[in-house]
């Protein structure tokens, strides 16, 4: 495995790769890896000659209240589950690296951002396209492995490969869950004891809104009330949203039908955590 920390070489590394005839396999993080970016990098590892992760703390991704410096970062403990899960090459650029001098041209979310995490944090989503379509002409992939846990992300990326064109397969991965039912997710390690053990809730209650389901309800204010009881009584946790939408656009439906997504985010004391499930009715 090869680690490799600028730019020029990273293209220059892959275009070497892909005359070759090898596909790239690749997957964005910005590091403290999970089981959830262990999976993303298995499935790539299955179905790519090469597989590239990167590892980088993208500092447009963050608001003017939230601490970038305190994001968890541990690239020893990063680089020895990469090398476990036999990854060929990470990209591990820094911020100056990245974005040498403000940048000329940005890249702009203009749909699916307004509701769910994007409601709280306006301009989060630009910070990701802009930086993905960086990554996305760095590392030149065939294929890019995305997590469900964030679905919204997920669509928004959709977006962005379908409207710019990029020659890139976007797979999504299950989400990969604790033994209680828990999303993988680095800002678990933030979770007091007691908060740990009232997280599992927040899957206990989309599965219940999904046996609503299963049962007939359709109504979506009746399955969010449900929802939003069982978390309120079961927690201590503050409920910033729980909605549901059609998915992949997003879009609000009081009747469910189709292809929808059940979401929720919930804080907690020091950490701020976000759930769903997918279904198609």
């Amino acid at each position: 495995m090869k680690v490799i920390t600028t730019i020029s070489d990273m293209q220059q590394t892959m275009i070497r790769e892909k005359m070759s005839g090898k596909s790239i396999g690749y997957v964005p993080t910005m590091g403290f890896l999970h089981e959830g970016h262990l999976t993303l990098i298995d499935y790539a590892r299955k179905e790519n000659d090469i597989v590239v992760l990167s590892i980088f703390v993208n500092p447009l991704q963050f608001g003017p209240t939230e601490d970038l410096g305190s994001y968890p970062r541990d690239f020893d403990r990063d680089h020895n589950l990469a090398e476990q899960h036999q990854v060929d090459y990470i990209f591990y650029p820094s911020a100056e690296e990245m974005y040498p001098a403000p940048l000329s041209v940005t890249v702009t979310a203009n749909d699916r951002t307004d509701v769910l995490c994007g409601q709280s944090r306006p301009g989060h989503f630009d910070g990701v396209v802009t930086v993905l379509t960086k990554l996305f002409n760095i590392v030149q992939p065939n294929k890019a492995y995305f997590g469900k846990k964030d679905a919204q992300q997920l669509a928004i990326v959709e977006g962005l490969v379908n409207d710019f064109h990029f020659p890139i397969k976007i797979v999504p991965v299950d989400i990969v869950r604790e033994h209680d039912g828990l999303a993988k997710s680095s800002r678990n390690v933030y979770l007091l004891p007691k908060e740990r053990e009232q997280a599992p809730f927040l899957y206990k209650s989309l599965l219940e809104a999904k046996a609503m389901i299963d049962e007939g309800e359709r109504n979506s204010h009746i399955i969010i009330s449900s929802i939003k009881e069982l978390i309120s009584e079961k927690t201590s946790g503050t409920i910033d949203y729980i909605e549901i939408y059609s998915y992949p656009n997003l879009k609000e439906i009081e009747k469910l039908e189709g292809n929808i997504i059940i979401a929720l985010a919930v804080k907690f004391s020091k950490a701020r955590l976000i759930d769903n499930l997918i279904l198609t009715i």
